[in-house]
């Protein structure tokens, strides 16, 4: 009888980073772990679009527009997917050093520096390297083993080094770095775009309606206003 042979499982990347970051659907959804403020900005987004949807928009599509509620969902969802896009994207995480790389880049530091007495301050660590025939300056990573390119940044909260860091944002629960940021700012100009979109209707809907009921009437009647 011939011997079964059981194929081997294939480590991922993902899976042995050593940064402080947590992973879904096979690696394809990365956030830090972190995400309580993230859940929070969820809550507002989608609670303050559904009162504006069940108070508001029913009379403002009958004695203004049907185009009004439309808009707003469309402008909600292109919200909602620019914030899971930036939330749940790989940001630039840059990869830290493999363990022969890291004594090699040690040893090379060390033959730079040369014998440092005991008690002195060894210099910073950095390299020189030339680009676009300018002499930029690579600052050394004691975490990730790494000279990070310009711009780059080490984020103490997912413990990465990350290409073109900006922040942080616990709002969205990632870092915004070169590979996200373009969603990143999508999302917040959309933001502001909707919560502009719903404050001006609602105070039109307050407006017509006060016109007939009286606006403390209008008030008790539509408790979608409430928020603004």
């Amino acid at each position: 009888m011939s011997a079964v042979m059981l194929p081997k499982k294939v480590t991922r990347k993902w899976e042995k980073l050593p940064g402080k970051n947590t992973f879904c659907c096979d690696g394809r959804v990365m956030m830090a772990r972190q995400k309580g403020v993230f859940y929070l900005t969820l809550f507002l987004i989608i609670g303050t679009c559904a009162l504006f949807f069940a108070f508001e928009c029913p009379y403002l599509a009958v004695h203004l527009s049907a185009a009004i509620p439309v808009f707003a969902v469309v402008l909600f969802l292109f919200v909602m997917a620019m914030l899971l896009r930036t939330s749940f994207s790989d940001p630039g995480v840059l990869p830290r050093a493999l363990p022969e790389e890291a004594n090699f880049i040690e040893m090379e530091i060390e033959a730079a520096n040369g014998n440092i007495q005991a008690g002195q301050r060894p210099p910073p660590r950095i390299r020189n390297v030339q680009i676009n025939n300018q002499i930029v300056k690579l600052k050394y990573c004691y975490t990730c083993k790494i000279f990070r390119p310009p711009r780059a940044s080490h984020c103490s909260i997912c413990d990465n080094c990350v290409d073109r860091f900006d922040h942080h944002c616990p709002w969205v629960g990632n870092c915004v770095g070169k590979r996200n940021y373009r969603y990143f700012y999508l999302f917040t100009l959309s933001l502001s775009l909707l919560t502009i979109y719903i404050f001006t209707f609602d105070i039109v809907h307050v407006a017509l309606r006060s016109v007939d009921s009286g606006f403390l009437n209008t008030l008790k009647e539509t408790p979608g206003t409430y928020p603004f």
